[in-house]
């Protein structure tokens, strides 16, 4: 079991930029594929980035891309994403996962963090 904490969230305003951070506990952080969802009052949880095991390769939802990077330091067990850019409509909780493989399904990721609130106001 991989025990996963959010941090970085905050208000910002509508152009700004923040830093999410997900810090993983154990030994077995690199056996993990690493993802970024987000869920806003009312809507279902939406897939936003991932990252393979290495950081090599990731994946983004469209309405991220050019905007939101993901990262991850294996030796601090924490993966990153930082937004910039940010508009409104990324108001969202924002929740970490793992999976066995780079996906954008959440079917497919098992430990979940609790979150971390992301408030963009115009």
């Amino acid at each position: 079991q991989v025990q996963l904490v959010e941090s970085g969230g905050g208000l910002v305003q509508a152009g700004g930029s923040l830093r999410l951070s997900c810090a993983a506990s154990g030994r077995t952080f690199n056996s993990y594929a690493m993802g970024w969802f987000r869920q806003a009052p009312g809507k279902e949880r939406e897939f936003v980035a991932a990252v393979v095991r290495s950081g090599f390769n990731t994946d983004y939802a469209d309405s991220v891309k050019g905007r939101f990077t993901i990262s991850r330091d294996n030796a601090k067990n924490t993966v990153y994403l930082q937004m910039n850019s940010l508009k409104p409509e990324d108001t969202a909780v924002y929740y970490c996962a793992t999976s066995r493989a780079r996906s954008s399904d959440y079917l497919d990721y098992d430990n979940w963090g609790q979150g971390t609130q992301v408030t963009v106001s115009s």
